[in-house]
């Protein structure tokens, strides 16, 4: 990712036209980066970025040797580059589909990696044992709660059964006042029967109201589950009201948890890991640290016969030539770049651009434009081949490097991705996002040591000592590898510890609320 100097200012290629701060200067500083003099002429604040070369107004602006929007006015060396001199603009991209495809298999020398998992009856690997509770509609999303609440952390119920990680309740804000067919309403079913096949769910509830448009049994019909998984429907009305329906589902619940604690964990291979790969509250530095770092830890993965799902389709937005020259097949490019295309209409017609993303946090912590976001983003996946791209919440059924089309919310983009199968989730940020993603479990990894020491009880890695110069990329990467087994095999993560996970499922909505 370039040479740290002696000063606080990375160059991350040799041909970019901006340096990335590690520290805070003032204007007047004097900085050596490689063998490029500058003096600041401006108060510069960790993360953001410095001119190391004139710009002339309408000039492109590069970073990772790549374009990240074009000079609104003249910027000339020692220059803050940030919104008030950058800005997006689209550009042509070479697509290139599979020019630099590399092979990624194992070395015969390469040990095979293994971890604990609990081995479902159909085959399927579980990283975890969750008693699952499906809402078909937001009017029954209270009953699933009260239902999940009899049985929570400490309770009489998983203190009996301690292979039993927990009842959990999976709410959303849809399942009525939408019409019975089209996108919005398949998307919604799709991701609901992705959660209810999921492996870490060995018993599962579904609960309804009973005259909603997404009908219970119409849903549960078209799981299409391993015979052994208990699956329970019931609605509401038919229950007789809201108290008898807990009722009735607390007593099922305990009939079906000695059943589900009758599991073993065993040794099985890194192969049946599918890695959700996520970035959010990102800053300037989840480019040069943690995404890159993930990146390793996603082409160790990917090397042990594993899979590894990028998603969020407008964070690639501008950098997805990046990955279309690893497409397996033109075909697998070309479909990538359906998806943005797609993004592009979509944008477009509810009156937005994909430049309204970054966040006003993305821009605190030193980004700019997408382009340079996305640029960041993709270093998540690596360099392994891409091997298939999926729409949101399909089963992901080929090994390899994936990717996934979901939004860039982060609990929209990990419910797609937890739907489509992934039994573990790897989170990077900058700036601090709070998250986990039942049942899958969630593993934070902070991109610098400043929100690694403030916010210690929701982080599990500090990827900030690549930036400190302390760590390469290649030792962080393998240390999330190595991670991603233990967690797999039942190490809780920080965001388990804290709880999360319940409250952060968020099917994607498309279409009319009527």
């Amino acid at each position: 990712m370039g040479t740290t100097t002696t000063q606080p200012c990375l160059r991350l290629r040799p041909d970019d036209t901006v340096g990335v701060m590690t520290a805070a200067l003032p204007a007047g500083a004097e900085l050596l980066v490689g063998d490029v003099a500058v003096t600041l002429r401006d108060d510069i604040p960790s993360g953001h970025k410095v001119a190391l070369t004139d710009v002339p107004a309408g000039a492109q602006v590069r970073k990772y040797n790549q374009v990240i929007g074009v000079a609104t006015l003249p910027i000339r060396a020692g220059d803050h580059v940030h919104t008030h001199n950058l800005a997006f603009a689209d550009f042509g991209r070479d697509y290139a589909f599979g020019q630099d495809l590399k092979g990624t298999g194992r070395a015969p020398t390469e040990p095979t990696a293994t971890f604990k998992g609990i081995v479902r009856a159909d085959g399927q690997v579980a990283t975890r044992n969750f008693i699952g509770i499906l809402t078909s509609v937001n009017c029954s999303a209270t009953v699933a709660r009260m239902v999940a609440a009899q049985f929570g952390e400490g309770s009489e119920l998983l203190a009996a059964h301690p292979n039993v990680d927990g009842v959990v309740a999976l709410t959303h804000g849809s399942g009525c006042g939408m019409a019975g067919a089209g996108a919005g309403f398949e998307l919604l079913r799709r991701t609901l029967s992705g959660y209810a096949r999921h492996p870490n769910f060995a018993a599962l509830l579904v609960i309804g109201l009973g005259c909603e448009v997404n009908q219970v049994r119409a849903l549960t019909e078209g799981f299409d589950l391993a015979q052994d998984t208990p699956l329970l429907p019931m609605t509401i009305q038919d229950m007789g009201g809201t108290r008898a329906t807990v009722r009735e589902a607390t007593a099922r619940i305990r009939d079906l948890a000695g059943g589900v604690n009758s599991v073993v964990r065993t040794d099985v291979p890194a192969s049946e890991l599918i890695l959700g790969l996520e970035c959010g509250g990102s800053d300037a530095y989840s480019g040069i640290s943690a995404n890159p770092a993930l990146g390793v830890a996603a082409d160790l993965l990917v090397r042990q016969g594993g899979t590894a799902v990028l998603g969020e389709t407008p964070e690639i937005y501008g950098a997805e030539h990046l990955l279309t020259r690893r497409a397996v097949s033109r075909e697998v490019g070309e479909r990538l770049v359906d998806r943005v295309r797609w993004w592009e209409e979509y944008v477009k017609s509810c009156g937005a651009s994909l430049d309204n993303n970054p966040s006003p946090g993305n821009k605190e912590g030193g980004l700019t434009t997408i382009l340079e976001k996305s640029l960041g983003a993709v270093a998540k996946g690596g360099s392994s081949p891409l091997s298939a791209v999926y729409e949101y919440a399909e089963p992901v059924t080929e090994k390899g490097f994936v990717f996934m089309d979901t939004p860039g919310y982060d609990p929209v983009s990990v419910t797609g991705m937890v739907a489509g199968g992934a039994n573990v989730v790897c989170f990077t940020t900058g700036r601090g996002s709070v998250f986990g993603s039942k049942p899958a479990p969630c593993i934070k990894l902070a991109t610098n040591s400043d929100v690694y020491r403030r916010m210690s009880e929701d982080m599990d890695v500090n990827c900030g000592t690549i930036v400190d110069g302390t760590r390469s990329v290649e030792d962080v990467g393998r240390e999330i590898f190595d991670l991603v087994l233990a967690v797999a095999s039942g190490q809780r993560s920080k965001s388990e510890e804290l709880g999360f996970g319940d409250e952060e499922f968020t099917p994607w909505q498309l279409g009319a609320v009527l």
